[in-house]
């Protein structure tokens, strides 16, 4: 167990933030007390302690919602090389996205000789993609770091290994807008850079077959729900609760197929940066009202075609456990979202509705409770997915940079 933790700074921290800057880096880098302030103030400071002594921090600024820079990172010497600094990062990485109303982008600068620094921020997700020309008279390069928020791939055949030493070379590497700073190695006893080829995608291309996708599935669905709403409708012994939800999930699914189109348009007229918001609402409305809905429903339909109680309930337990293992694996709308106690818990009553619903109509008991409480579910996972969650792809833990095989 790490004998420090770590927390968001607050305004007492002030006078020790400035000491521990003061001893562990050089002057020309340690912000003024003013813009130390700021930043505490807008909960852009995380400091690390260790028996009620700060022993070390991270300081970022955000000059405009869409851009974070960080300004210093430091600890001190007697601590060092016990990950706190790494800690400090990936919580800075993970907490400023929460503090802007769009996924901003995370940058650094680092000279080429600060090997340590530089080898944080490659740890961490961050690539060197351009040299700075700052002015400073030093010897050094300037090199902008980034965090890379989305998988994007290399191409294995265009890499190549430039000494850290040869400044020349290495602007040159990283003069393409496709090649950046990927990894820090040792070649030849020395420090060098791996300079990699990031494949171009076309974000218009992927976007819009995304919107297709999405239209073509809700329109199968709807196909599917209506085929069934026209059977509950000839035949007399339907409940009339599931006409109900079958009607609603007739509804919803309509209204997926509109916000899809919104967002084909969204994507023609490129007015604005909101597609990944519309292909949210699409997604959570056809899975939570037009998907599982229609799912659930199956052995309600299967009881009052066949009359067989056994195939019936045999059908809801393999529906019911289908249910549950997706909602538990990768492809499901709810893991791209972050999971709460509350949320695993209505969960397991979606993944259970379809045998309760079964048993309900095999039994020929009133369902009515059945389908009130499988229609509040479905209403709370909906809302708390579209206003209590962030976007889908602010979830997922996954590499920032894959190697294309």
């Amino acid at each position: 167990m790490a004998a420090w933790s770590t927390r968001a700074a607050c305004a007492a921290d002030l006078p020790l933030l400035r000491s521990l800057l003061a001893e562990s880096c050089e002057t020309t880098v340690v912000p003024s007390s003013p813009l130390l302030a700021d930043a505490i103030e807008r909960d852009l400071v995380r400091v690390a302690e260790s028996e009620g002594e700060l022993v070390g921090c991270i300081a970022a600024e955000m000059p405009s919602p869409g851009h974070a820079r960080l300004s210093v990172i430091a600890v001190r010497a007697g601590i060092r090389r016990q990950r706190v600094a790494s800690q400090l990062l990936t919580e800075m990485v993970k907490e400023l996205p929460r503090k802007a109303n769009e996924l901003p982008l995370i940058s650094a600068v680092a000279r080429t000789d600060e090997l340590a620094v530089t080898r944080l921020l490659l740890a961490c997700g961050f690539i060197g993609t351009r040299i700075m020309r700052t002015g400073a008279t030093d010897r050094a390069l300037h090199i902008h770091y980034q965090y890379k928020s989305r998988v994007e791939y290399i191409d294995p055949d265009a890499r190549h290994l430039v000494h850290v030493s040869a400044q020349a070379q290495l602007a040159e590497s990283l003069a393409p807008s496709d090649h950046a700073v990927t990894a820090l190695v040792t070649l030849g006893g020395e420090p060098a850079f791996e300079i990699a080829r990031f494949e171009q995608d076309d974000p218009a291309a992927l976007q819009s077959g995304e919107a297709a996708a999405g239209i073509a599935f809700s329109g199968s669905i709807l196909a599917a729900i209506t085929f069934l709403l026209g059977f509950a409708f000839t035949s007399t012994r339907f409940p009339d609760d599931v006409r109900l939800l079958l009607i609603w999930a007739t509804f919803s699914t309509v209204l997926s197929l509109i916000v899809y189109a919104s967002a084909s348009g969204e994507l023609a007229r490129i007015r604005s940066n909101s597609f990944g918001r519309i292909m949210k609402w699409g997604n959570v409305l056809s899975e939570y009202g037009g998907v599982l809905p229609f799912l659930i429903s199956l052995p309600v339909t299967y009881a009052q075609a066949s009359g067989d109680p056994w195939t019936t309930m045999v059908l809801a337990v393999v529906l019911s456990a289908a249910i549950a293992w997706y909602e538990r694996s990768e492809f499901s709308i709810a893991h791209r979202f972050r999971r709460s106690l509350s949320e695993q818990a209505l969960m397991l009553l979606t993944a259970a509705s379809p045998t309760v619903g079964a048993a309900l109509v095999v039994a020929q008991t009133t369902s009515w409770p059945w389908t009130i409480v499988l229609t509040v579910t479905l209403a709370a996972r909906t809302w708390l997915y579209l206003f209590r969650r962030g976007a889908e792809a602010d979830i997922a833990e996954r590499r920032q940079w894959q190697v294309r095989e």
